[in-house]
């Protein structure tokens, strides 16, 4: 984890680091509610709600159970493509 936080930080890298806006946790619990039955949490939903509102649709993630079937934007059809 210290590695992954050392990396995020270096201005050598391509990770960004996004601050959570307060809309992002009004969002994350539509989400949560709308994906009721995978019980997202605050995190998962504060990830795929920052990705939504940058319209950055690639993130970096372990959590292939919960997202890979989150589906983001307006309507909630955009997939988020998942590395590594």
């Amino acid at each position: 984890m210290r590695k992954l936080v050392a990396e995020i930080f270096d201005s050598g890298t391509r990770y960004e680091y996004e601050p959570p806006a307060p809309s992002d946790i009004v969002r994350a619990l539509e989400l949560d509610a709308r994906f009721k039955d995978l019980g997202l949490g605050l995190v998962d939903g504060m990830v795929a709600s920052i990705a939504e509102r940058r319209q950055i649709y690639r993130i970096l993630t372990t959590d292939r159970r919960d997202f890979s079937v989150i589906r983001v934007g307006p309507r909630l059809t955009r997939a988020l493509e998942l590395v590594p």
